[in-house]
């Protein structure tokens, strides 16, 4: 006679305890290789890289935090980056700071950092000028001009204007330092 008995119950908690081994041998690959991935990319640059464009700078007349009328008229012959942003965007208050650091370092140059606050009054963008030490101008647009005049609703957004008015470089999200110095020192020093 032949034993077609079922396996018996030790044999099959056996097996059982061996395939939760290797499934648990598995998880713990995948969270590790995860965790390096995390880990290389979070050492990555992943601000924006600008696209190089060659088109004549809007005209565009706004106000400053004193209520004066500025232009952009008014900075022909220096290199200008147009900054678009708000109180309220994460990604513009991540990059205030190195906006900051690249105009300090090459306002000597030619170089002027015009910030256009979109949507906001002054009430609203005067504590965000102090919190962050500001010094280059910064410019209210209520109306959101400057975001129609360069075709964009998206902040933060930033345009490079060349000393003959071409806008040169065009940004759409955030800038790192890496990437300003990159592409931005290039057309301030042609």
């Amino acid at each position: 006679m032949t034993n077609t008995a079922q396996p018996s119950l030790g044999r099959f908690l056996a097996m059982l305890m061996i395939g939760a081994g290797f499934l648990a041998i598995g998880i713990t690959i995948v969270l590790l290789s995860k965790n390096e991935t995390n880990a290389s990319a979070s050492s990555q640059d992943f601000s924006a890289i600008p696209a190089k464009v060659d088109y004549p700078a809007p005209e565009l007349t706004l106000t400053s935090l004193d209520g004066t009328s500025v232009s952009l008229d008014a900075h022909r012959g220096q290199v200008v980056l147009v900054n678009l942003w708000a109180t309220w965007c994460p990604p513009c208050r991540e990059e205030m700071p190195t906006l900051l650091a690249f105009y300090e370092k090459y306002k000597s140059n030619g170089f002027v950092l015009v910030a256009i606050d979109q949507g906001e009054t002054a009430d609203l963008v005067m504590p965000f000028v102090e919190e962050f030490k500001l010094t280059f101008p910064v410019w209210l647009d209520e109306g959101n001009l400057a975001g129609r005049k360069f075709n964009t609703m998206n902040l933060p957004s930033s345009y490079v204007i060349d000393r003959n008015g071409r806008v040169k470089l065009m940004w759409i999200g955030g800038i790192s330092e890496k990437n300003l110095e990159s592409y931005v020192p290039a057309v301030i020093m042609e």
